[in-house]
């Protein structure tokens, strides 16, 4: 991510001097919920593509050369009149931002700077073992700049990952190795259409078996890679990964069983189920969501109250649990997720309204996650940051 303002003179060493947040502890802030304002010294046109939002968030942006007039003015507190304390400044590396800090700090305002601004915000992964009665140990992979959850499943010295970040690839390697740990295989739920997946890096890396759902030849799938149906099974260790046909978000899409566990992919989620309208657009959003409302009712709504759904986002609105790790009971969910109950017109039009942005750059995506379109590594982190926008939230 390019930095533009600080090429507008703010010595980059001032990153150093100004008080900072750690991207870590501004993911425990954003979960909190308590008000914060953001300022963003970006251009518009950053700022716009991609910034901080959650609950209590009030994000700014003024950008970096109107903070460097009003230091030559003396005019830096009144730049920031309207803006609530405390201020959290952010940048693309947290150079021009740590400027920003310093004036107003120098003015009496309460600021902070983003350690290493929004690049590593980007970067930012939390690993967290799930704490589920599984035949397996489940770690959930938290990408908290973009709420996409990964999955890496342990059993007598064997690992699968589900849904891995092409971005993260390193991360699953050093961590198996860590447990003593081969990965034998690479999962995609579906064909994503928010990050560039990690499933062909993982297996080039490790010789895993790439993993995908044997609709994705129908769409185009253009790399080698072991396709499976609804039913066919992974084992793992001891453990056993059974595949689920769950169309609706995508053609596709495919849940895995691990026991009582669920991983649904962008079918549900906690606080909403999947978009239906990525893969063929408006046209075919209709019957992409009867078919969407045909998995849940006949699929997802007939597992017991007391299985565990671990989806493939959150957003601002899921609560996770104690531990940090977002998963819930299917019981909870037919209570919190109002789509689920609502009837099959009522959910068709409800998931098909009013729908946010799709996920930036969500076509090209597509085609590298198919194999159709090669990309650098940069070029990949570059296309997939943002939100997911992937769910149709209640």
């Amino acid at each position: 991510m390019n930095d533009r303002s600080d090429a507008a003179g703010s010595p980059s060493d001032e990153a150093d001097e100004s008080p900072s947040i750690a991207p870590e502890a501004l993911a425990d802030r954003l979960r909190s919920g308590d008000e914060l304002t953001v300022l963003d010294v970006r251009d518009r046109d950053e700022f716009e593509r991609w910034h901080l939002e959650g609950e209590g968030v009030d994000a700014v942006q003024i950008p970096h050369v109107r903070f460097i007039q009003a230091q030559a003015t003396g005019d830096v507190d009144e730049l920031a009149a309207d803006l609530e304390e405390p201020i959290l400044a952010v940048c693309g590396r947290g150079e021009a931002s740590a400027h920003a800090v310093g004036l107003l700090r120098e003015a009496g305002i309460d600021a902070a700077n983003l350690a290493g601004g929004m690049d590593a915000w980007a970067d930012l992964y939390v690993a967290r073992e799930l704490d589920v009665d599984a035949p397996a140990t489940v770690v959930q992979y938290d990408r908290p700049s973009s709420g996409c959850l990964a999955y890496a499943i342990y059993s007598d010295g064997e690992a699968a990952v589900i849904d891995p970040l092409r971005a993260f690839t390193d991360r699953y390697v050093d961590d198996a190795a860590d447990r003593n740990a081969t990965i034998r295989y690479a999962i995609d739920t579906h064909v994503h259409a928010d990050h560039v997946s990690g499933v062909r890096a993982l297996a080039e890396r490790t010789d895993a078996a790439a993993v995908v759902p044997e609709g994705a030849t129908d769409r185009g799938l253009a790399f080698d890679a072991t396709t499976i149906g609804d039913g066919d099974e992974v084992q793992v260790g001891d453990a056993t990964l059974a595949a689920v046909a769950t169309p609706g978000h995508t053609t596709e899409s495919l849940s895995y069983r691990l026991d009582d566990l669920l991983f649904t992919g962008d079918t549900l989620f906690l606080e909403g189920v999947g978009r239906p309208d990525l893969e063929r657009g408006d046209d075919g959003a209709a019957d992409a969501a009867r078919r969407l409302y045909e998995t849940l009712q006949d699929r997802l709504l007939e597992l017991p109250d007391d299985a565990i759904i671990a989806p493939g986002h959150y957003s601002d609105a899921a609560d996770p649990r104690d531990n940090g790790t977002f998963v819930a009971r299917m019981g909870a969910l037919r209570d919190r997720v109002g789509a689920l109950s609502l009837d099959e017109d009522g959910f068709v039009e409800r998931v098909t309204n009013d729908l946010p942005p799709r996920p930036l750059n969500h076509e090209r995506i597509v085609a590298v996650n198919l194999g159709l379109e090669d990309v650098d590594g940069e070029t990949a982190f570059e296309l997939e940051l943002g939100p997911n926008n992937c769910a149709v939230a209640d």
